[in-house]
């Protein structure tokens, strides 16, 4: 991987900063929801922010 700007590393930082407060909240929406089909939705949102971060994250390596 080419090296990164100091810009660009601040952005990547704020992007897996925003997967992981996304990822927190849909986690905690599961945890609240009472409706089977909302918290199945809610899961799979968490899940796809956490694969996002996860694969910001592996840019980093």
């Amino acid at each position: 991987m080419p090296n990164l700007t100091t810009k660009e590393l601040a952005g990547l930082t704020d992007q897996l900063n925003f997967e992981r407060v996304l990822c927190c909240k849909y986690q905690a929406a599961v945890q609240q929801s009472q409706d089977q089909e909302l918290k199945s939705k809610f899961q799979a949102c968490a899940d796809q922010h956490m694969q996002n971060y996860r694969t910001l994250l592996g840019h980093l390596n």
